[in-house]
């Protein structure tokens, strides 16, 4: 087994060693492991990706764990390309301000803060603001640009430390991270330490409810250590000496959960929106592992949909491009057996992508100005999540009779 790699063998939430596997997706290299036309000829190293569903708590997780230095420390995904991002974090500011009300002045922390985009709305807020993340190159730029950005993974000696120089924090966040670690145990710990008495813990991540019903799967990459829902993270903070305390729902990466905790004791009652989503889950049959076989079947059949349609397309003589580079496209592309001979290239908005190859698959990854330059007959748009954007931004490639194929939930052309 790689020095990279290893499997562990209880469950991240509760211990439990009841983990039947579910789910077994094809084996990919690190989602953003983009490489250099001078890597070309060197193997990527491709990591199993079987996913496990606890018997005890019912939580859904990967137990194959890919270094954390080795996916994030030269990490190529930054929030600040996103428009739909940006507006997304200035709301998210907003509505922790607001709803919550912190002192001013107080300490906001930001685990896996990343440009420091969420962070820098908290500042023109008046809050003081501290971002934690590993990926090296990012954090420097976010500290020059004015965002005090400490370079490392969190844990309960940061919080120490932190809790030593600076006090407690009003706000901790965490998102789209919360399932990117393996200690989570030790992230809850540490967040327990940080957080003034009436502090609040807010985190959001993709939302295993939407995952299973709109046929998610390439959300599931080795970033993504856990897919949560709400029945095992109530059990998780309690035993943490914490309480979730809202379940919300919000529509960010095709349906995410806003989870919010506080110090067990704290001064803030459990909100409706957890027994509601407690409900809607056991609707789903998410605390079931029969759910998850039958959610397999659904991914074979809807990538023997879409292979089969880029296969025809090709054989027709049509050009066919990606649009968007996100590391969902990496399992999509590998599961579904999507490479250079179906797609031609992939354009991306984002500078540190450009000019690099697709992990494994080795599709180059090429600026929009592309699109005018190869013309292509189709868009397989990968980041469907920003598949409206993307639609209308490019507006002048449909008025030249390029057409969409958006993959996820179902496969449309546009």
């Amino acid at each position: 087994m790689s020095s990279d790699h290893h499997r562990r063998d209880t469950c991240r939430l509760c211990g439990s060693r009841r983990l039947p596997l579910v789910l077994a997706l094809a084996p990919t290299p690190p989602a953003n492991a983009f490489v250099p036309a001078s890597a070309l000829d060197r193997p990527q190293e491709r990591f199993p990706l079987d996913v496990f569903f606890c018997e005890d708590c019912a939580h859904v997780q990967l137990l194959d764990v890919v270094d954390a230095r080795v996916l994030f420390e030269h990490y190529v995904y930054v929030s600040g390309t996103s428009p739909v991002f940006v507006r997304h974090f200035e709301s998210y500011a907003a509505f922790v301000m607001e709803r919550f009300r912190p002192p001013a002045g107080g300490l906001v922390l930001d685990i896996g803060s990343n440009d420091g985009t969420l962070l820098s709305f908290f500042a023109k807020a008046g809050m003081r603001v501290l971002g934690i993340d590993p990926a090296r190159e990012i954090a420097a730029d976010a500290t020059r640009r004015g965002i005090e950005t400490l370079c490392g993974f969190f844990g309960p000696d940061l919080a120490v430390e932190i809790v030593a120089g600076r006090g407690k924090a009003a706000i901790v966040t965490a998102n789209n991270v919360f399932a990117h670690i393996d200690d989570l145990g030790g992230v809850a710990e540490g967040v327990r330490g940080l957080l003034s008495p009436d502090g609040v813990f807010v985190f959001e991540v993709s939302y295993l409810a939407d995952v299973v019903r709109d046929t998610l799967f390439d959300t599931i990459y080795h970033e993504h250590l856990d897919y949560h829902s709400v029945k095992p993270l109530v059990g998780f903070f309690k035993a943490h000496g914490m309480e979730l305390i809202e379940a919300i729902r919000v529509d960010s990466h095709g349906g995410s959960l806003r989870g919010i905790a506080q110090l067990k004791g704290g001064p803030r009652k459990v909100g409706d929106s957890v027994a509601t989503a407690l409900a809607e889950e056991e609707r789903l049959g998410l605390d079931k592992a029969g759910t998850f076989r039958a959610f397999a079947r659904d991914i074979d059949a809807l990538g023997a949909e879409l292979s089969g349609l880029l296969k025809r397309l090709k054989a027709e003589g049509k050009r066919i491009a990606g649009f968007g580079a996100p590391a969902k496209a990496t399992t999509l592309m590998y599961h579904f057996g999507i490479g250079p001979e179906l797609v031609d290239f992939i354009v991306d908005d984002s500078p540190l992508k450009q000019g690099l190859f697709t992990p494994g698959m080795h599709v180059p990854v090429l600026s929009s100005a592309a699109l005018a330059e190869r013309k292509p007959d189709y868009l397989v748009i990968l980041a469907w999540n920003f598949a409206r954007p993307i639609i209308d931004k490019n507006a002048a490639f449909a008025a030249a009779g390029g057409r969409f194929i958006i993959p996820i939930p179902k496969v449309e052309v546009v």
